[in-house]
């Protein structure tokens, strides 16, 4: 027998082949592989070998098939055409396996299922998945809600990790972090690594009346958005929802079951804190959780100038009457600047409507007083409900034009989502951009250069401020807590994050008539370039939101995390020293190529 016949037959064997395969994993070998294994490469894993990881997470091991490879080979067939339909659906998309919120980025990604997948249901599987993928130096990707711009949540070639089942939510009256014995417990909810903020608001807040501080989207990932420090509409008056972590699981690339708060493993639980999804896979986390304010709302008005310098007055008026009247911690979202329009769509807490339309009378007053200039194009509305309805999927169901829900056969009547984000369902990305904006644009002495950059800014494309993606403004004990996270610093003294995005409708390469518009799509992006780098006159510091920036960003460990990345980085080594977490601009992803398969230098 020859030595390819003795391998080929040594391979074959169960237990010979786990010793063979053991003995040339990174765990074993002196030093890490270069490559990642691919299917097709000699060391992919047999199909014994995926029987026994199948048999081990319970048969919870799937075949991976994208709803849209039927596109690419019958693009005009009705199946083809319903799976489109259905791609404007985020329920839709969080429950297909080998698909993602955002479907790609022109010019940087574009979804790709992977080869397998573990539809994971317990602690146990993802450690599982984890050994395998360690043990026979896979790809590992993890899933959750899937709402990522970069792509985190896919990886063709790999083996996937799908919480989408782990969303099991429980509510403490009093919880109290394992070790931290003589710490006071605190109200909290313990929330498992698949379940999504809707979810979590509907059990909290509806239905015990508390508050857990999370994401705006209802259909974003509880621990996606953690990982990245976690700002929500309501960031402005409870800060991140990482500051609010008390506790968290997670299994590390070794294969433990790690506890990770301020007394256990601390150094981790700081890294997970905003630090990025490269640390190891969350399974639970715990968050403590606040008070109700008597009511939540919203305000929204449409205002188009009239000329270019009717225009620059009404910004300038936008940004003085924010720093004057709004800039506190009942307000947050977004104000919008483009074609000479400003769009508000913004949210407070802890007012009543009387107490809203006070507030923002002043400013419509000035408006109308100038009718040759400005045209009220959509007319104020600002409404509020008792907080503990907010999310109530029995009261805004009844709301014309609120919500859109899950339209499928026998979906739960809880499946809802803002209309508002009906846009970013299914989208491929043109580009996207961000910066912090310091409170310091807001000085009476600095509002005039703040303005004349965003009109500049609209000339070219035009910008947002997310005003509640930015901590200063809040209350001094929510800007304390996030402190000890490791987001980056310039997020603490900013009263916004601007940003400059544009998409196009669900599309896929090679889908005849359902295609991404390249070209379009590199001019929009050329566009925001130039309508960024107005801004970015003011703001010399680079710093981005790390979940809600540019996938381009060539300073990206500054960008995301500033001084706090060597740290980062050490708690990587330490807790992955062979780098089995990547995710594209992640804690130690420069050691990788940009898919993540083969190590730099």
């Amino acid at each position: 027998m020859n030595r390819r016949r003795l391998l080929q037959t040594v391979m074959s064997l169960p237990l010979a082949g786990d010793l063979f395969r053991a003995a040339l994993s990174p765990a074993a070998a002196s030093t890490p592989p270069h490559s990642r294994t691919r299917p097709g490469d000699p060391a992919w894993p047999s199909e014994a070998e995926w029987d026994r990881l199948r048999q081990d997470v319970g048969g919870r091991l799937i075949k991976v098939q994208s709803p849209l490879a039927a596109c690419v080979a019958a693009p005009s067939d009705a199946t083809c055409a319903e799976v489109f339909k259905e791609l404007k659906n985020p329920y839709y998309l969080g429950d297909e396996v080998g698909l993602t919120q955002t479907l790609g980025w022109v010019d940087a990604w574009t979804s790709a299922p992977s080869v397998y997948a573990i539809a994971a249901e317990t602690t146990n599987d993802v450690v599982a998945a984890v050994n395998f993928a360690r043990r026979n130096n896979l790809r590992l990707v993890v899933k959750g809600g899937g709402h990522s711009y970069y792509g985190q949540s896919n990886a063709a070639d790999s083996l996937l990790i799908w919480t989408r089942k782990m969303n099991a939510i429980a509510v403490h009256d009093a919880f109290a972090a394992s070790g931290c014995e003589g710490r006071a417990p605190s109200p909290a909810v313990t929330i498992e690594a698949g379940a999504l903020w809707g979810q979590v608001y509907n059990e909290v807040t509806t239905k015990t009346g508390r508050y857990a501080q999370g994401g705006g989207c209802m259909t974003v990932g509880v621990v996606g958005l953690i990982l990245g420090g976690g700002f929500g509409s309501f960031s402005k008056a409870y800060g991140m929802a990482a500051a609010s972590l008390l506790e968290v699981e997670i299994v590390t690339a070794d294969g433990e079951v790690r506890i990770a708060n301020p007394c256990t493993n601390p150094d981790l639980f700081w890294a997970i804190k905003g630090g990025g999804g490269a640390l190891g896979v969350v399974t639970k986390v715990t968050l403590r959780t606040h008070e109700l304010p008597d009511f939540f709302g919203g305000a929204f008005a449409t205002i188009k100038a009239s000329s270019d310098a009717s225009y620059r007055r009404l910004i300038g008026k936008v940004v003085e009457f924010y720093g004057e009247a709004l800039f506190n911690p009942h307000w947050g979202e977004q104000i919008g600047f483009r074609d000479g329009v400003v769009a508000i769509s913004m949210v407070f807490q802890g007012l009543g409507r009387e107490q809203a339309e006070a507030a923002w009378r002043p400013f419509f007053d000035w408006v109308a007083a100038s009718p040759q200039d400005f045209t009220v194009a959509s007319a104020p509305q600002i409404h509020a409900l008792p907080a503990r309805h907010f999310w109530d999927p029995l009261v805004l169901r009844l709301l014309p034009g609120v919500v859109l829900a899950d339209d499928r056969p026998g979906a739960p009547f809880s499946n809802i989502f803002w209309a508002g984000n009906l846009g970013e369902t299914g989208q491929v990305l043109h580009a996207y951009q961000s910066t912090w904006l310091p409170a310091s644009l807001l000085n009476a002495d600095q509002r005039e250069a703040f303005a004349d950059a965003l009109f500049a800014a609209a000339k070219h494309w035009g910008a947002s401020l997310h005003l509640n993606k930015g901590l200063a403004g809040a209350p001094p004990e929510a800007i304390e807590a996030a402190k000890d996270t490791a987001m980056n610093p310039l997020a603490f003294d900013a009263f916004a994050l601007a940003i400059i995005a544009a998409d196009g409708p669900p599309a896929y390469p090679g889908v005849a008539g359902h295609e991404p518009d390249v070209a379009l799509a590199r001019r929009h992006a050329d566009a925001i370039g130039k309508a960024m780098a107005e801004l970015r006159k003011l703001t010399p510091n680079v710093g981005s939101y790390v979940w809600e920036g540019n996938f381009f960003e060539a300073n990206w460990r500054e960008a995301f995390w500033g001084a706090n990345y060597p740290k980062l980085r050490a708690v990587k080594d330490k807790y992955d020293p062979d780098g089995l977490f990547f995710v594209h601009h992640g804690v130690g992803s420069e050691d990788w190529s940009a898919d993540g398969f083969t190590r730099a230098g």
